[in-house]
């Protein structure tokens, strides 16, 4: 069982931290899964013959909301449960396949104002494969100042 996460503050972080990496090799029942929980029904992503001989894909494709939605779960468990998910963009620019290793992460890229006991924090995302930017992204999260909660 993994440890719960801690807590960041807002005076933990920099221009320049990096959000620890993520790593999910995603497999095909994971992919079904997403698909029937989301009611996603397009064949590239559970098809296989479908995804090679009728769309040119080397294997089924990972949704990209999957991979979205691991990109933010990077962000949350670096954050902790005090901190809040204010705003969240990313493009889907490439295709990924199951099997491969992916690695979701981020860097801050800017300080906001501070005000009521938490700030505010920019942040580049990104979810990769290797060297290769699959998900780049924005997000902005709001964390609590040490100030803010008595420690």
């Amino acid at each position: 069982m993994a440890d719960a996460p801690s807590q960041l503050f807002f005076e933990d972080v920099e221009v320049g931290t990096v959000v620890p990496p993520l790593s999910v090799t995603v497999d095909p029942l994971q992919m079904f899964l997403f698909s029937a929980a989301t009611y996603n029904g397009h064949r590239i992503h559970y098809d296989r013959s479908w995804a090679v001989d009728k769309e040119g894909y080397s294997d089924i494709v990972v949704q990209g909301p999957l991979q979205a939605a691991l990109l933010a779960r990077a962000v949350t468990d670096w954050i902790g449960g005090a901190g809040t998910l204010v705003s969240y963009a990313v493009q889907n620019r490439a295709s990924a396949f199951p099997g491969e290793e992916l690695v979701f992460t981020g860097t801050v890229t800017g300080l906001g104002e501070s005000s009521g006991g938490r700030g505010v924090v920019e942040l580049s995302i990104q979810g990769l494969r290797g060297d290769e930017v699959l998900m780049p992204g924005t997000a902005t999260v709001s964390l609590p100042l040490r100030a803010g909660t008595g420690s």
